[in-house]
């Protein structure tokens, strides 16, 4: 199990630093326009809150590999913290933003969570 947390832990860093990128280098362009929706105006005016979001993802990712890569019980504490940060955001931006950040964030959060408290 140990195995398959780890994995799961990797790909929502990997999630988070890709959204990191999106956010804080393509918002204005074609994939930051299509994951917003955002004409090029918009994106344009939003940019700079988009950068502050990604580099929130960017804390996210590097704290998930952190806990990867420590040695317990601190990597264990670290994944947990991380990813109970992620599933929070995940809920709070699936209620107030948009209900694909459920699915996008807040599921690959909690399968994670799961996985590395049943495997701890």
């Amino acid at each position: 199990m140990t195995t398959t947390a780890d994995i799961l832990v990797g790909l929502v860093a990997a999630l988070h630093a890709y959204i990191l990128v999106l956010e804080m280098f393509l918002w204005e362009r074609r994939p930051g326009r299509e994951l917003s929706g955002f004409d090029a105006e918009m994106a344009r005016a939003t940019a700079p809150l988009a950068a502050n979001q990604g580099l929130y993802n960017g804390f996210l990712a590097a704290g998930l590999v952190w806990g990867l890569i420590a040695a317990d019980p601190t990597g264990f504490r670290v994944q947990v913290f991380f990813l109970s940060c992620v599933l929070v955001a995940g809920l709070y931006g699936g209620f107030t933003a948009n209900r694909r950040i459920f699915v996008a964030q807040a599921l690959p959060g909690a399968l994670a969570l799961a996985a590395v408290l049943v495997a701890g």
